[in-house]
């Protein structure tokens, strides 16, 4: 099923607007404050865009009121950088967390190692797709149940890699 994409541009006095209003009046839903932490951060300039969504998929790993996200036995928890499976905290190096962070936030879309590496390091990509491979093998060995048939992360052959959308 194709998925309908709208751009809707937001200037900085209907962002401003947008944060007061839900300052004042919060809204009884979990994703309101994802909604204030991504407008502040378009005031702040930390980005210039936001993607909406109201699947249900986008409902169910909805950020929770810890600032975590569920998905499966998968708990990430950015504010504290925690990762949980299950009832046992995994242990990840800064770089694996934000690799695994910047895929799940991003669900079901496919990233190259070029991308991967942009995101997270924010340097010019240096060619080399060993050093994505390498890190996402450690990460596989840390969350997955079985790192040979892995759930959570997925390959996409010749491509590169995504986060499950089906969890």
């Amino acid at each position: 099923m194709k998925k309908k994409i709208s751009f809707i541009r937001m200037d900085s006095v209907l962002a401003k607007w947008l944060l007061q209003k839900l300052v004042k009046e919060p809204l009884p839903s979990d994703c309101a404050h994802e909604l204030l932490a991504g407008v502040t951060d378009m005031l702040s300039g930390e980005v210039t865009s936001l993607l909406l969504s109201t699947d249900d998929e986008a409902e169910a790993a909805c950020v929770q009121q810890d600032g975590g996200m569920r998905l499966g036995e998968l708990e990430i928890i950015p504010k504290s950088r925690r990762v949980v499976m299950g009832d046992r905290e995994i242990s990840l190096t800064p770089k694996e967390f934000d690799i695994l962070y910047f895929l799940a936030q991003n669900r079901g879309e496919v990233f190259t190692k070029e991308q991967i590496y942009r995101a997270v390091w924010s340097d010019n990509y240096l060619l080399d797709d060993s050093n994505i491979m390498a890190f996402i093998r450690k990460l596989r060995k840390k969350i997955e149940p079985d790192p040979d048939e892995p759930k959570y992360i997925l390959t996409i052959w010749g491509i590169g890699y995504k986060f499950n959308d089906q969890i």
